[in-house]
């Protein structure tokens, strides 16, 4: 019997989140919106793609709940896009009421689902999602580190003229304006990146990083980025299933580990069928660390206004 994924939110990073998770045959796919036919539209189009992808992937779509009962894994998108000049923060109170409600309706029909949020801020809506709901934290993880590390790596590929495969690098902290990108760990090949690409340029690649998603926003003018934050939801996808068994950064609620507690940031995991298995603790640098942080109590501040 297939595991079951409900995606929350059929706009752009929903609908690319279905589709990947039903091309790869991962799941059965329930895709919920609040919007009359705009789930089952897109569900039923994912669905008559499966044969060419030898995929034997069940997709529907819906606007109940109900449907989604049982789910092993909700993935939600939900809430308003950032537009030009918007910071993902501009979003906070008006995506922590629709987070809310989603997490609302969540809890009752898979009360043993884990959950992945990517709606933005994404961090603050992870721990909205972990308060409202009462799950416990290893099952509400947010998506964001896997993203950014993704968008770091295709950056330096583009100017060491690598493979991105042969690219290993980290970004940790919150999904916003203070994430850290950790360059010092960064390799390409067997190489470190400071004998591959001068300092210039990786202070240049660790400033496009921190302004990727805001990069996409500007260009596209009404909508944000979906390809690569759907992308990063399926490999966090796979990590839980099963399917894969690597070290990601992830928004987890840490308790204690970096010298952090009762906040989500992002950090190195380790994922599997209970959700959040392991946090990975690397030797930081007192300026990593520092500036790690600097980024987790942004997040807190952020908490501090949605609660207030």
């Amino acid at each position: 019997m297939n595991k079951k994924i409900t995606v929350v939110g059929a706009g752009n990073v929903g609908t690319t989140t279905a589709q990947l998770i039903a091309e790869k045959n991962l799941a059965d796919v329930v895709l919920i919106d609040i919007i009359e036919g705009v789930p089952q539209g897109k569900a039923l189009d994912i669905l008559e793609a499966c044969p060419l992808w030898h995929s034997s992937s069940k997709v529907t779509g819906t606007n109940s709940y109900e449907d989604t009962a049982s789910s092993d894994i909700v993935v939600i998108t939900a809430g308003l896009p950032r537009k030009p000049g918007m910071s993902r923060d501009d979003l906070l109170m008006a995506n922590a009421k629709i987070v809310s409600q989603v997490a609302k309706n969540i809890a009752p029909h898979s009360p043993e689902a884990i959950i992945i949020v990517v709606s933005n801020p994404m961090d603050a809506m992870a721990q909205v999602t972990m308060n409202v709901t009462g799950f416990p934290s290893s099952r509400v993880l947010g998506m964001g580190g896997v993203l950014d590390t993704a968008r770091m790596r295709s950056f330096i590929a583009m100017e060491a003229k690598a493979h991105p495969k042969d690219v290993k690098a980290l970004v940790m902290g919150g999904h916003g304006d203070l994430m850290v990108p950790v360059s010092r760990l960064t390799k390409v090949g067997d190489k470190a990146i400071g004998d591959v690409l001068s300092e210039e340029t990786i202070s240049q690649i660790t400033e496009r990083t921190k302004n990727g998603g805001a990069e996409i926003v500007a260009f596209l003018k009404t909508g944000s980025a979906y390809y690569a934050p759907a992308a990063s939801t399926v490999e966090m996808i796979k990590n839980i299933l099963g399917i894969n068994d690597e070290t990601l950064p992830c928004s987890v609620y840490l308790n204690g580990e970096y010298g952090i507690s009762g906040v989500y940031a992002g950090v190195p995991v380790k994922l599997g069928s209970g959700g959040l298995e392991k946090v990975v603790e690397l030797e930081l640098t007192e300026n990593e660390t520092a500036a790690l942080h600097k980024s987790a109590e942004a997040v807190r501040e952020l908490m501090a206004k949605i609660e207030s």
